[in-house]
């Protein structure tokens, strides 16, 4: 039964229910939608029972690989284990049950949760004010280039350019194109960080700013950022942390101690909110005062003991978010916060740094590490030596998964041919590393013996190797056809 799993649409039968909802009483008021935009028939909703639908979504879920279920090293995206804590609090009926429209007397407690989280990332990334609307790292990054944007424009300086390493994630350019920015790409220099002599080439009366991840997506700290950023302040120009690799610096370094500007967390990678299949996320953006006239709207203030919204903010950008953002996230990461204390943090990206040079030991004799020297929180190596036999990374990856393993990120950053980028979180034990470094090594000599046992990975997931490409380029979610919707 479990073979094939049909569809909610197609276990629909007319008529059937999961759910009795109770006749709106007469004396209630009626709401009639504007004209035009009423539904002139019933949406066509599945009608299945309620243990069809627990089922369905049940067995589903068994169906993905995800983070309950076994290893999930995905680097750069920190698929650390979620402490089912986390998800307790946020569940506390105060919280659950807050609605958005309450007045700030009346959600004090909400709003002190807020306040405390706001000042504990205050704490942890030495920065002086913050922002947690934004729902997601990249909504993050486009909120704070508009803050550079006003800034430069309230300082009469109408600027063009942002500036970005060819290691960047992808999100960094296009948030910078969504923002009215040119791009600027620099080559890495021989060590894999930021070439100095590059970016002075580049800086001028016409440059905004630099977006730079630290540690970057080679799992290497740039060792230089203080060089850097003075270089590009005394051209003018703010500097951006991409923040989606602070769990490799919790109790180490800090944006602001470095002289950066503003940088996001991805509270959904580095304090364990839960993440994957599109969010909800949470990605607050911490700045320097500089900047804290252009936050968005409202901004969380007190006035003695009571917590209160500051509306009046002639020069914010404006809200990015409805309401104050994914608040169940917000409650999420302040109870892991809560739960580890200063100490507890340090440990995490201590243990987060440890374990993935261990995987870099123990693999790179047979995977070909791109930069060898002691990384960072995730590892990055080459499947060069396994192309030579045969097989293509991602021939590597979809192997993996017959041994109940989510593949690492593949094929990122662009610069590194074949790329297998591993990161292997502090909150998985040596067992479990264990584990997967004999998987590697038996899939590499599998590559040597038997490359066509790679080619037509996978041969235990629910489904076989998919047409990708023709999946994101003939997309269509929608079981009804145009004429049946």
């Amino acid at each position: 039964m479990q073979s094939e799993t049909q569809l909610i649409f197609e276990q629909s039968k007319s008529g059937r229910t999961g759910l009795q909802v109770p006749a709106t009483p007469e004396n209630l008021p009626r709401y009639t939608p504007p004209a035009g935009l009423a539904r002139e028939s019933a949406p066509r909703l599945p009608e299945v029972s309620e243990n069809i639908v627990v089922r369905h979504y049940t067995n589903l879920s068994t169906r993905n690989h995800h983070i309950d279920r076994d290893f999930y090293p995905l680097g750069s995206c920190t698929m650390k284990y979620n402490p089912k804590i986390n998800d307790e609090m946020s569940a506390l009926p105060g919280f659950a049950g807050l609605n958005p429209w309450q007045s700030p007397r009346s959600a004090q407690g909400a709003l002190q949760l807020m306040w405390e989280l706001s000042q504990s990332l205050i704490e942890v990334t030495g920065m002086d004010a913050i922002t947690l609307q934004p729902a997601a790292g990249a909504q993050g990054e486009f909120t704070a280039l508009l803050m550079f944007r006003a800034y430069h424009l309230k300082n009469g300086n109408v600027r063009k350019r942002i500036v970005i390493p060819d290691s960047a994630h992808g999100t960094n350019p296009a948030s910078i194109v969504l923002s009215g920015y040119g791009v600027t790409q620099l080559p890495s220099d021989e060590n894999g960080l930021m070439d100095i002599e590059a970016l002075k080439r580049t800086l001028d009366e016409d440059v905004a700013g630099l977006m730079i991840t630290n540690p970057n997506t080679l799992g290497l700290f740039e060792t230089k950022i203080a060089k850097i950023i003075d270089l590009v302040h005394d051209a003018g120009g703010l500097v951006y942390m991409d923040g989606a690799n602070l769990n490799a610096l919790l109790g180490i370094a800090r944006p602001g101690d470095m002289g950066f500007d503003a940088c996001h967390m991805n509270l959904h990678k580095t304090f364990s909110t839960p993440h994957g299949g599109g969010g909800p996320g949470s990605g607050p953006v911490a700045i320097k005062d500089k900047l804290s006239k252009f936050l968005p709207l409202p901004v969380l203030a007190k006035k003695g003991d009571q917590a209160l919204w500051d509306w009046d903010r002639p020069d914010s950008i404006g809200s990015v978010h409805t309401f104050y953002g994914n608040f169940g996230m917000l409650v999420r990461a302040l109870t892991y916060i809560k739960s580890l204390g200063g100490n507890g943090l340090r440990a995490i990206s201590d243990n987060a740094i440890i374990n993935a040079n261990y995987l870099r030991k123990k693999l790179s004799p047979n995977y070909l590490i791109h930069m060898d020297r002691p990384c960072m929180h995730e590892a990055v190596f080459s499947g060069n030596n396994q192309k030579a036999k045969g097989v293509r990374t991602t021939d590597i990856a979809k192997r993996l998964l017959d041994f109940g393993i989510h593949p690492p990120t593949v094929y990122f950053p662009l610069i590194v041919p074949e790329c297998l980028m591993i990161e292997p979180t502090e909150s998985e034990s040596k067992e479990t590393l264990d584990e997967f470094i004999d998987v590697m090594l038996r899939i590499d000599r599998e590559a040597g013996e038997t490359p066509e046992l790679l080619k037509n990975a996978p041969y235990t997931t629910p489904v076989r190797r998919l047409d990708e490409a023709g999946a994101a380029r003939n997309l269509n979610i929608r079981f009804f056809s145009d004429d049946q919707s």
